[in-house]
């Protein structure tokens, strides 16, 4: 297999999970509560960086609501998390005022907050 071949596979694969996580996100979103990972996939950042900085977005913030998720551990382990969820306006006030240190990323921040 060449290296240009290995690349395609692997921008296809990228582009698809990266269209999954944006269709998931708008779904959740559109029933009025979300996390902030699916609140921040939907205006537009990468979903990676939304998972980076979901945490500490949501830090400090006292949630709408909260809901419970399965996360995979080892092997065939799973187990079940709290998830914090947030309404749009709650999440349109923190993300007025959240710049996080990195200046690539604050930028991204100011950009969606515009």
């Amino acid at each position: 297999m060449n290296a240009r071949a290995r690349a395609a596979r692997a921008f296809a694969r990228d582009s698809i999970r990266t269209r999954r996580a944006q269709r998931t996100a708008a779904r959740q979103v559109a029933t009025g509560l979300a996390p902030v990972k699916a609140h921040l996939i939907t205006r537009g950042m990468a979903p990676a960086t939304a998972a980076r900085f979901a945490g500490a977005f949501s830090r400090g913030v006292q949630p709408t609501a909260t809901g419970e998720t399965t996360i995979k551990l080892k092997g065939r382990r799973t187990k079940r998390v709290a998830v914090k969820i947030y309404d749009t306006a709650t999440f349109t006030a923190r993300l007025a005022v959240y710049r996080p240190k990195d200046p690539a990323a604050a930028a991204e921040f100011a950009a969606l907050a515009a």
